[in-house]
């Protein structure tokens, strides 16, 4: 018996995902250093009901205090939220080793950053820990809701997970379905070649 198994195969992805871990770390750094940053500046310079129009009618810095979660959804559930947010930062910190894709990477370093960015505020703003009020201030119209910028990684990052996913682009690097046929893989038998 040689020793080999499945494990010894998982262990190239596995130094791949451990060698991707500071691009996770970057890409959630930039997005939370950028969330941060707008925040603090947005509160010490404006103040709520005095918005700011950058393209009339179409863009406006408006300071909105938001007890729910992004866009304004799920109201007066702050604590939960915050409970929600800890679980998708924990979540994510394992997962960061079985890593193989650098799109997988750059979105979930996306939505961690996001997810880092409004716990903060939950953590250590007004009214309390876990009940603080997240700040939003970027007002797209007057049909969309008031958000900021970690809302904006958060949903970048689960779009571009969603896209990947749907082309084939699993998260540990391998392809299936159109990812695969576009790089010659062929599957092997019992392998799931995306098709119905």
């Amino acid at each position: 018996m040689n020793g080999s198994s499945a494990h010894d195969a998982d262990v190239p992805v596995r130094r791949r995902g451990v060698a991707l871990i500071p691009i996770l770390a970057g890409v959630a750094a930039a997005a939370y250093a950028a969330d941060v940053v707008s925040k603090v500046l947005v509160v010490a310079e404006m103040t709520p009901g005095s918005p700011v129009s950058l393209i009339d009618g179409v863009l406006e810095f408006r300071l909105v205090r938001n007890s729910g979660a992004a866009f304004s959804m799920a109201t007066g559930y702050t604590w939960v939220l915050t409970f929600v947010a800890l679980a998708v930062v924990a979540v994510i910190v394992r997962f960061a080793r079985r890593l193989g894709s650098l799109g997988w990477v750059v979105g979930l370093g996306l939505v961690l950053g996001g997810a880092l960015g409004n716990l903060t505020d939950r953590l250590v703003r007004s009214p309390g820990p876990l009940r603080g009020h997240v700040v939003d201030f970027i007002q797209v119209g007057s049909w969309w809701p008031t958000f900021n910028l970690a809302d904006s990684a958060v949903v970048c990052g689960a779009v571009l997970l969603v896209v990947l996913t749907l082309l084939g682009y699993d998260y540990d690097g391998t392809t299936t379905g159109w990812a695969a046929r576009r790089s010659g893989h062929r599957p092997t038998d019992g392998e799931d070649d995306g098709d119905a």
